[in-house]
């Protein structure tokens, strides 16, 4: 089902694209551009061609690894869309990392400290950060940090310390979404037969925890942080222009604006890609980490 899935996205991506209002062709060259300007450029670049003989081309194109040519760098859209895919995917990395150290420990204590005044506090905390838009984190975050403290930069990506802040917002709010998930489900596996035969066969309290109640909470957790992963893969909009971090969100951010059809082709492509890629690969780690999806039926 990947080759259809994705092909569907890009055609009705294709489609919707053109539907937008604003002309690319007076974009690029302004508003004093004469007439027979623009309709040279817009022969140049096959706009002036009937829409389905557009998309014609584009599969052409598409089906010899083509992705077009960018309207307003001038450049071959798939270098430009790759090469911000590797910040997106740098950010997505250490967001996710930030994310499971949060996230997993917190979830596991408020497990053991069921209805403590811990376990209530973790949980309001994972509530607040759930209910709080990416935006918002960030911007509190840059006047904690940037402004007041002078300790991080505010946007850009000139250094390592530049992802601290876009990671930690992402982490934020997925860790809020984690820790009630993980919870949950090690709530259900401690009260599960195999944790307590574990510590019946003298497993200590750790050992058990390990090998049977964590791998059983893990399951549907995978599912979670695959999603979660692919998301974050397919470019944090909203975080990566808050803090200008150059990613494919961004890309798309400034692709819509100058009406860049290729560009924005090539994005949603490769977005498309890594987010069937990666639930391809959650569903593996699955069947990997429950040994019941391995029986023949």
């Amino acid at each position: 089902m990947i080759v259809p899935t994705i092909l569907g996205v890009v055609t009705l991506v294709f489609f919707f694209i053109h539907m937008v209002p604003g002309d690319p062709v007076v974009l690029m060259l302004g508003d004093y551009a004469t007439k027979q300007e623009v309709q040279s450029m817009r022969h140049r670049l096959n706009l002036d061609r009937p829409l389905l003989s557009q998309y014609g081309m584009y599969l052409d194109d598409l089906i010899h690894g083509d992705l077009g040519t960018s309207i307003y760098y001038k450049r071959p859209a798939a270098g430009i869309v790759l090469r911000r895919f590797g910040y997106t995917a740098v950010l997505a990395l250490f967001a996710m990392l930030l994310s499971l150290l949060i996230s997993t420990p917190l979830g596991i204590i408020a497990a053991f400290r069921q209805d403590s005044w811990l376990d209530k506090a973790i949980g309001g905390a994972s509530v607040v950060g759930l209910s709080l838009p990416n935006f918002l984190i960030g911007i509190v975050l840059i006047l904690m940090f940037s402004v007041k403290l002078d300790l991080l930069p505010v946007a850009g990506a000139q250094s390592l310390s530049s992802l601290v802040l876009p990671g930690l917002t992402l982490a934020i709010g997925m860790s809020a979404m984690t820790i009630r998930m993980v919870r949950a489900n090690m709530i259900a596996a401690i009260r599960h037969e195999s944790f307590t035969a574990g510590l019946a066969r003298g497993l200590g309290t750790g050992r058990a925890l390990f090998f049977h109640a964590l791998k059983a909470a893990l399951i549907p957790v995978i599912t979670l942080i695959g999603m979660q992963f692919g998301l974050l893969l397919s470019g944090a909009i909203v975080t990566e222009t808050v803090f200008s971090w150059p990613g494919i969100g961004k890309l798309l951010v400034d692709s819509v604006t100058t009406r860049d059809y290729p560009l924005l082709s090539a994005a949603v492509l490769v977005i498309a890609s890594v987010y069937v890629v990666v639930n391809l690969v959650t569903d593996i780690a699955y069947y990997l980490v429950e040994p019941r999806m391995r029986r023949v039926q």
